[in-house]
């Protein structure tokens, strides 16, 4: 049976590459999962009430996470066969490569890195308006779920912010185990609403 759901994103978290990693490894592997990914702009999320939005500013591309955003945003709805390498690559930037997601040729690089005309995608950012899709996704996220963060696991009928501490390791079981865990609760712990753990590992 397939389980369908969305999941939120933002390339500057560490814990949205953490979960991300989980849902790519584990799609890679064949998981039965339909997924939507949706961008959340964590640099909105933090716009205090009557502030100027992300978007209105002079150039939104220089705010933290937003060129990275539209770009991912940009592969997705125009080359849907190359999302995943693209989405993997830009997370790797931010938290592996500790690169700077305002500068262009970091973003760029991390496209071509994924098989892609990273040039292309960057015109195709400003020529077709992806700023606006993204906005539009991240208000309706929002609106419809109050979502306040990443990874947001959007589900039949909730929404949780999950925070994943290890990353899967390219290990396709642990992947796989991990997200289906995530869904289990979302869809079928429908008592459950608050579990956060206290202590972190040491």
């Amino acid at each position: 049976m397939t389980r369908r759901f969305a999941v939120t994103f933002d390339y500057l978290c560490p814990f949205a590459r953490n979960a991300h990693e989980h849902l790519l490894t584990g799609l890679a592997a064949g998981a039965g999962w339909d997924v939507t990914f949706r961008p959340y702009s964590l640099a909105q999320g933090h716009v205090e009430e009557g502030a100027t939005a992300v978007w209105d500013h002079e150039d939104p591309f220089r705010r933290p996470g937003v060129l990275a955003l539209a770009a991912g945003i940009a592969v997705r709805d125009h080359d849907p066969a190359a999302f995943r390498a693209a989405h993997a690559e830009l997370f790797a930037a931010r938290h592996d490569h500790g690169q700077d997601l305002k500068d262009r040729e970091v973003v760029r690089a991390a496209l071509e890195r994924a098989g892609l005309d990273g040039g292309a995608v960057l015109r195709t950012v400003a020529e077709q308006d992806v700023l606006s899709r993204v906005r539009e996704e991240h208000q309706t996220v929002v609106d419809e779920h109050q979502v306040w963060g990443v990874p947001t696991f959007i589900g039949a009928e909730r929404a949780a912010f999950v925070r994943l501490l290890e990353r899967p390791e390219e290990d396709a079981d642990t992947a796989i185990a991990a997200i289906e865990q995530v869904v289990d609760l979302l869809d079928g712990a429908r008592v459950l609403h608050e579990f956060k753990q206290t202590d972190l590992p040491r």
